[in-house]
């Protein structure tokens, strides 16, 4: 009786899912205007004191950072909406490097720094730093919903702006929207 049960409600939700109207992906809807939707830290806070890795092992701190932009994103390698933006993160780090505005990608892989490596080779990916954030520390320290999660630190080395969710970080827009906000 059960099994019926089940197969009907789950025909039933086919058939409604197939009734809706297509609607935009999720980050089409989203990207329209960046300023839109990049949320603003108010007031501006210190990050999170946590550790991250680079691609020796080394341990690395935000504050380090003190006085560049940055521009942090919380990815994984198996998130879709992160592997989607990824090709803009790196058109984004070449276009602010000029202005002293770094883009972290900090990976929570658990495969760390191998499976990293592994997946910007398979990509082309050249120009982004390996970074992990392994076991996810900065995500939670920042109570990020989801990834991808993307950060803005300003030059005081303050959490300034952040998007949940995936963007276009190559456009025009983003880039004078960063440099605005990091100072």
């Amino acid at each position: 009786m059960a099994l019926i049960a089940r197969r009907t409600l789950l025909a039933a939700g086919a058939t409604l899912a197939a009734a809706l109207p297509p609607r935009k992906p999720w980050a089409a809807t989203r990207l329209h205007d960046l300023a839109e939707v990049l949320i603003p830290t108010d007031p501006p806070v210190a990050p999170p004191d946590i550790p991250f890795f680079d691609a020796s092992g080394t341990e690395h701190r935000l504050k380090e950072f003190l006085g560049h932009g940055m521009v942090v994103n919380l990815w994984a390698t198996w998130c879709a909406p992160c592997v989607a933006e990824m090709p803009s993160l790196q058109a984004l780090s070449v276009a602010l490097a000029p202005h002293d505005i770094a883009v972290l990608p900090l990976s929570s892989d658990r495969g760390g720094v191998d499976t990293v490596r592994a997946w910007f080779k398979e990509h082309d990916v050249a120009g982004l730093p390996i970074l992990t954030d392994p076991k996810g520390a900065l995500a939670r320290a920042w109570d990020a919903h989801g990834i991808p999660t993307t950060v803005i630190i300003d030059r005081k080395g303050r959490d300034c702006a952040r998007l949940e969710g995936p963007a276009d970080w190559s456009s025009p827009m983003a880039v004078a929207l960063i440099r605005k906000l990091v100072g």
